[in-house]
């Protein structure tokens, strides 16, 4: 509980944590995050590098996780510093408020030129981010009691509307569930895949998690411990959801609650070795390619949704796409873009321009 009102109203200047300390680790593992998100799974087709058709999770289930999960640990530390400036509560709410907007306009504009027509949709990571952005600093408002509260409800909720409404195949059915039922509903049409827009509540508590690492950071000086904490709640954030898969599917698609903690389990892991490597063992310079990266997430991830053909062709243009290599040729194909990709941030961070919403 003192870690969160460290975060909404800072301490005495005796007492209060180094706000402007940048943790590599932390823009490193956004780094590889983006890096994954944007690299259209580096040519490769299906196992670890496509999502499961329903039910269970490999590598490219866990990126958008792990993109949720980072976005509420920089609240915090972001949130502390605007005010340890002078922010006022009601100014970081107008903060807030104005950035969740920014960011589900901005989706809708890189989902619309992607398409090549006007396209609303409430699906795509930016917009998602952006209901859980904005519900993750109300609930951060609460004493950590109520808080954990909070985010056991929103999960309970989210299961229980399954359970409550089912479909002709179940609760948890691919093609009627109450999610596809909602977005028929409100939007006229259900998204491709079979997500749903009510992602977001359950998504909501992943970006809390996230917050609440970074909280642990902002007041514990042992990284012994840290360490120690960050293992812990992996190993139990796994077996919370593998407990509760036999009666809550592990879908990524809907986000459901033993998908939040699954999930959750392996980016407290990911997130731990990323601490070790580069706060603890100290290499941070393996670590810049990464955080060139990972400290321009909203570029890239842009770029890539917008240009990535056009960039695929360009380079095409001299690489001849590596057709020389056979069966390789994709793979250095989706590298070569990626490397493109990576110079434009390098490009900005030379300039020390980061581009923020």
């Amino acid at each position: 509980m003192a870690a969160v009102d460290t975060a909404v109203h800072p301490a005495p200047a005796s007492v209060q944590p180094k706000l402007e300390t940048r943790y590599a680790a932390l823009d490193a593992f956004r780094g590889v995050i983006m890096i994954l998100l944007c690299s259209r799974g580096f040519g490769f087709r299906g196992g670890q590098f496509g999502h499961v058709e329903w039910e269970g999770a490999v590598l490219w289930d866990l990126i958008q996780p792990a993109f949720m999960f980072m976005v509420g640990m920089a609240m915090p530390f972001a949130l502390a510093i605007r005010t340890s400036r002078g922010a006022t509560p009601s100014d970081n709410f107008r903060h807030v408020a104005v950035r969740a907007f920014k960011l589900l306009v901005l989706s809708q504009i890189l989902m619309s030129v992607s398409s090549g027509r006007l396209h609303f949709q409430l699906i795509n990571v930016l917009a998602q981010m952006a209901f859980t952005y904005f519900l993750c600093y109300l609930i951060l408002q609460l004493p950590f009691r109520a808080q954990t509260i909070t985010a056991g409800l929103i999960l309970g909720f989210h299961w229980a509307l399954f359970a409550l409404f089912p479909g002709a195949d179940g609760a948890f059915s691919r093609t009627d569930n109450i999610g596809a039922a909602i977005d028929k509903a409100v939007l006229g049409y259900n998204y491709g895949g079979h997500y749903a827009t009510i992602n977001f509540l359950s998504s909501t508590v992943t970006t809390l998690f996230g917050a609440w690492v970074a909280l642990l950071l902002m007041r514990e000086k042992s990284q012994a411990k840290v360490m120690k904490t960050l293992a812990v709640s992996a190993a139990g954030a796994f077996a919370i959801g593998l407990a509760l898969a036999p009666f809550n599917p592990l879908v990524k698609r809907l986000w459901t609650a033993s998908f939040t903690f699954y999930s959750t389990g392996y980016v407290l892991a990911m997130l731990l070795a990323f601490y070790w490597l580069i706060e603890v063992r100290g290499y941070r310079k393996l670590a810049w390619p990464l955080m060139v990266v990972g400290m321009n997430s909203i570029f890239i991830y842009s770029v890539s949704i917008v240009l990535y053909g056009w960039l695929d062709r360009a380079v095409g243009v001299f690489t001849r796409k590596f057709e020389f290599l056979g069966a390789a040729a994709p793979n250095a194909q989706a590298v070569a873009v990626l490397l493109v990709m990576w110079y434009l941030c390098y490009w900005l961070y030379r300039r020390k321009i980061f581009v923020k919403l």
